[in-house]
């Protein structure tokens, strides 16, 4: 029967409640623990897909379709467990299913209130899925919740946080409460009044942490340590430190260092048997501290304003370097320096051993990304396009070997010569999917896990080890294959199409030194542990063009 650990966040946001909680789940799994994570975000949107990246970062989409939060990102890439669309829950997709079932007549007439009926659905959606994909209990669930206490839009999830604890009783559920304890560089102490008032606040709500983790830039001292646990009503060992790591992970090590596994296991009335088996973070650290190599990887993008926007991409970059091990350089630039501007783009690519466009909407900065496409296929540069990034390859190519100047996107507006179009209908797992073009934005892409069969004799294929693969999706526009036969007369060859030979899944320069473009999202499937093939050779390439310049 699982048990089940809540996690809220205090002070001020961005304390990392999402890594911890990634970090603790990794820690229980290295005691041999089955564990599976959840988020609960308290904003209205159904889910983060319509959401600007500037807004809310990547939209992180699982196997199963769905747009989730970046958090689920970090569950995925320290665990190995493949998130579900039950994984994360929004306070618009609770009153969206409590709506839908009033309009039924599902509630026989009663009034719908926030207590019981809003707090009985976070309940029934914290309880879903207790099976890991084998079909085994799992041993212990994560419940992260967005936001921070006191937020107006929590206080739902708290209460229904306090209504679970009670019943699944002792020992079945413990709350974790991350805090920040701040450094008053003129005072020169660490205050930890902020953390008491959080504490006070969140016990008012009726839920009393078990376990807190505090965020710190000093190190806290012992003394510090139990005057948080006096005035928090706390074991002063369930006080955990937590300090700036120089990387994340090398996060899982430090709690575990700190006694944050051991605290947990305490608080759940398990004593901790021994030491977790973290040689694979031990390894990872390894790598990264000592690197054999240097590379710089340009990224040209949209929303580089914000590198959350590229999370999970940023992640999978250091994955190919571990992979390697050398240090992943990357150098962010703006699609938009380069629109109209030849001299600049060289100015800004020349340092690069290598090319990466990755994926986005709408027309602002595509011609500064055709640009890229073709500085890296003039200069025999390594080029990796992720989704828009293929698209945009496609383009150039029509353009550059197939003497068509104005080929473009419908998705920039109407055009005679539509290399990448909106598709309207494919095949998916459940059957034929089909999508207005004046329809809704949110949820109507094509998302989630395909399959795509790749040619036995491609650069992918020998990447991969296979012709049969499963990737990510999360795009509404295709590459056109009325173009193919004049791109493959110009070089780039499809080397990758969805099962029934529809839909383009990747293209490729066999004379090129490494030129793939992908339409689905391979940097969601990377982890630390297990890089992503092609972001390992991808990285590889980069290393023998370093030598080379």
């Amino acid at each position: 029967m699982a048990r089940y650990i809540f996690i809220t966040g205090g002070v001020v946001s961005s304390l990392g409640k999402g890594l911890m909680a990634a970090s603790l789940a990794a820690l229980l799994q290295a005691r041999g623990y089955k564990v599976r994570i959840r988020k609960f975000d308290p904003y209205l949107n159904v889910d983060p897909g319509t959401m600007s990246p500037y807004q809310h970062g990547e939209v992180y989409v699982t196997d199963d379709g769905a747009e989730t939060d970046l958090d689920l990102g970090h569950y995925e890439r320290f665990t190995g467990v493949a998130a579900h669309q039950s994984d994360n829950v929004t306070s618009g997709r609770i009153y969206q299913t409590i709506i839908q079932r009033e309009r039924r007549g599902d509630y026989l007439g009663a009034t719908v209130q926030v207590v019981p009926h809003v707090t009985d659905a976070i309940k029934a959606f914290a309880q879903a899925d207790t099976v890991d994909d084998d079909g085994q209990d799992l041993d212990f669930v994560l419940c992260e919740i967005g936001g921070t206490v006191g937020d107006i839009e929590s206080l739902p999830f708290i209460e229904a946080i306090r209504q679970l604890k009670n019943e699944l009783g002792r020992g079945r559920s413990i709350s974790i409460h991350v805090t920040l304890v701040p450094y008053i560089a003129a005072a020169g102490e660490l205050k930890t009044k902020p953390t008491q008032h959080s504490v006070r606040e969140l016990a008012a709500l009726g839920v009393q942490p078990d376990v807190l983790v505090c965020r710190c830039e000093k190190p806290l001292p012992a003394s510090e340590r139990a005057k948080i646990a006096l005035f928090c009503n706390v074991p002063a060992g369930a006080v955990i430190p937590a300090l700036d790591a120089p990387s994340i992970y090398a996060v899982p090590e430090q709690y575990h260092a700190e006694g944050l596994d051991a605290e947990v296991l305490r608080a759940f009335g398990i004593e901790p048997e021994g030491n977790p088996d973290l040689s694979r973070w031990s390894d990872i650290m390894d790598r990264l501290q000592n690197p054999e190599g240097e590379v710089t990887i340009g990224v040209v993008g949209k929303y580089v304003g914000l590198q959350d926007a590229y999370k999970s991409l940023n992640e999978a970059l250091v994955h190919g370097g571990i992979a390697n091990r050398v240090k992943v350089k990357i150098r962010w630039i703006d699609a938009e320096l380069f629109e109209g501007d030849h001299d600049m783009v060289a100015a800004e690519l020349e340092p690069c051993h290598a090319i990466l466009v990755p994926g986005a909407f709408g027309e602002r900065g595509a011609e500064g990304k055709i640009a890229s496409v073709r500085f890296a296929r003039e200069r025999k540069v390594p080029y990796f396009g992720i989704c828009f990034g293929m698209q945009m390859a496609c383009i150039e190519g029509v353009r550059s070997t197939g003497g068509i100047a104005n080929a473009s996107s419908t998705e920039f507006g109407p055009t005679e010569q539509p290399v990448v179009g909106m598709i309207t209908e494919w095949m998916s797992p459940e059957g034929i999917q089909k999508r207005e073009s004046d329809g809704d934005l949110g949820g109507t892409m094509r998302l989630g896990a395909y399959e795509a069969t790749l040619a036995g004799n491609s650069v992918v294929a020998s990447i991969y080890g296979g012709t049969t693969i499963s990737e990510r999706h999360r795009h509404r526009y295709e590459v056109n294959t009325a173009y193919r036969d004049m791109l493959e007369s110009g070089g780039l060859v499809f080397s990758g199409m969805s099962p029934d030979g529809m839909l383009p899944e990747i293209v490729e320069r066999p004379d090129h030194p490494w030129f793939v473009g992908v339409q689905f999202h391979p940097e969601l499937k990377s982890k630390p542990f297990d890089p992503h093939p092609l972001f390992a050779s991808f990285i590889a390439a980069a290393v023998k063009q370093s030598r080379l310049v």
